[in-house]
């Protein structure tokens, strides 16, 4: 058995950790500690996609999720020709309503995305999206984790252009438009964020 004491992490880090944990043993049982529905939520939901049973107990205040993994079902159900992904990225803040919880909502995304398995094979930055692959962003250190595990990260050179950061750009390299449609037409998916 292993336990998580996930208490008093943001989302998405209970998630990430219990996902870590699970991938470390081959069979067993894994406890994820959290001290909050939406954590006991995402927790759960983690094991459900995963086809792993989970337990939840409540006790003194917080949520104790046991999962346990079952040599044969760890990847049962997981499409791995989905690493065949183009994600455009098109703002450096996630949703609309408040800029500032858009950023962190768009560093949380990068971050759970260098956790995640399959990774996308490109990751296409336009309009104000390209302030992410820039210097003084906030979410560089995700960028570069992404294209140290073999994700292309291309930057729209017009955007780069117009916003004045050609010369600021950090990871990646400098795209055009036709090479960002060509991206965008061979990959098997293509996610708009």
């Amino acid at each position: 058995m292993r336990e998580i004491d996930a208490r008093g992490l943001k989302c998405p880090e209970p998630v990430i950790i219990t996902k870590k944990a699970l991938e470390e043993i081959e069979e067993g049982l894994v406890v994820s500690i959290v001290d909050n529905i939406t954590a006991r939520e995402n927790v759960s939901r983690l094991a459900a996609n995963l086809n792993l049973q989970y337990e939840i107990e409540e006790k003194d205040g917080c949520f104790y999720i046991s999962i346990n993994k079952v040599k044969a079902e760890t990847n049962r159900g997981r499409n791995e020709a989905n690493e065949d992904i183009a994600i455009v990225i098109t703002n450096d803040k996630l949703g609309s309503g408040s800029d500032d919880l858009g950023k962190v909502l768009m560093k949380s995304y990068l971050y759970a995305l260098t956790e995640s398995s399959p990774m996308p094979k490109a990751m296409l930055f336009l309009n104000a999206g390209v302030k992410l692959t820039t210097e003084g962003s906030e979410s560089i250190d995700n960028i570069i984790k992404l294209s140290e595990a073999g994700v292309e990260i291309v930057s729209c050179g017009t955007c780069l252009d117009f916003y004045g950061l050609k010369e600021k750009l950090k990871i990646g390299i400098v795209g055009n438009m036709y090479s960002i449609v060509e991206k965008m037409n061979e990959a098997a998916k293509v996610i708009n964020i």
